[in-house]
């Protein structure tokens, strides 16, 4: 197959998919993946091809959805589990952090959990409340979960199928607001990039951007308009939350001497102050500013009308350049 042009929703289908016809083990549950094809439309035509015992219509229970997998792996079998939306996951957050997280070290190596937890992130869609969280803190402060988010077609493809290859769990953060944005995507060439790397998607002299998933194309704009004004920006898609790649982010702020993470999570408590803590003990003597963070605030997620005042934007981001800029 050659290159060929896709959303990141069906990157993702063509990754499950590939990954079904190579592993008869691996299987896929969740709400209304069958019939529906999920509600957002990424598990479309895989029932028809691999029948209800490999695409199961699971009950209105994440919990059980969750439990479930945990003894399919017992018995050898890679589950991909789809949660509707971000906010709904929180039922079964106590399987995920008790069960899924800990079974491998609990029985000191001889039970391996390759699962696969897929779970559309962040906002901007216009929805009711529940249907936009950011909660990867949560699950990066879990030990045994890994976490990863991918912003591109290409990377939703690859690692599709390197979390479905991983013996561990995978905690899989889609950007449901950029579903529908193509890119190119080759499925012949594996990518150099492991499941657990970071990528400079553009290079740059005065200051690092790092962000991760649906904020991605968000840093690259700010970039590009920096860039305008005679500012330089490093960009740095993390892709990986949990473990976090930091050669590749002290090297850039070595570089460029400032960090600005920008991530859709609440400032207080997220991943970026865990970042932030790192990069000043790795980096202290290159840094020219303190790492900035810009981030949703400390409310619960708001009516949809109100979102594009939580959410981060261009000018939030270009004004906490300006302030590293100035110190």
């Amino acid at each position: 197959m050659s290159v060929t042009r896709l959303p990141i929703a069906k990157a993702i289908t063509l990754g499950l998919r590939d990954a079904m016809r190579a592993d008869d083990k691996v299987l896929l549950m969740g709400e209304d993946i069958g019939t529906l094809g999920g509600v957002f439309r990424v598990t479309d035509g895989l029932l028809a091809e691999f029948g209800p015992q490999r695409v199961v219509d699971t009950p209105l229970s994440e919990a059980s959805i969750v439990g479930a997998a945990v003894g399919l792996a017992f018995r050898g079998y890679r589950s991909v589990l789809e949660i509707q939306f971000d906010g709904f996951v929180f039922p079964a957050y106590n399987q995920i952090t008790t069960q899924v997280a800990k079974m491998h070290n609990r029985t000191q190596g001889r039970v391996r959990m390759p699962l696969v937890i897929r779970i559309p992130h962040g906002g901007g869609i216009g929805a009711v409340e529940h249907h936009s969280e950011s909660p990867e803190a949560l699950f990066v402060h879990t030990a045994g979960l890994r976490v990863v988010a991918p912003a591109t077609a290409q990377d939703a493809y690859w690692m599709t199928r390197q979390a479905i290859e991983s013996d561990d769990p995978v905690i899989m953060l889609e950007p449901k607001r950029r579903y529908w944005e193509k890119g190119d995507v080759d499925p012949d060439r594996r990518p150099e990039l492991g499941l657990h790397d970071a990528v400079v998607r553009r290079p740059g002299r005065d200051a690092t951007l790092l962000a991760w998933g649906p904020s991605v194309p968000l840093v690259m704009q700010a970039a590009e308009m920096a860039e305008a004004e005679g500012i330089d920006l490093e960009v740095i898609d993390a892709r990986s939350l949990s473990p976090l790649d930091m050669p590749t982010i002290t090297a850039s702020v070595q570089r460029t001497g400032r960090l600005v993470v920008v991530h859709e999570a609440p400032v207080f408590g997220g991943l970026g102050g865990e970042i932030a803590a790192r990069v000043t003990e790795e980096c202290f003597y290159h840094l020219e500013s303190p790492v900035l963070r810009v981030g949703g605030y400390h409310l619960p997620y708001p009516p949809a009308r109100m979102e594009h005042a939580y959410l981060p934007d261009v000018d939030r981001v270009l004004d906490a350049v300006d302030r590293a800029l100035d110190a």
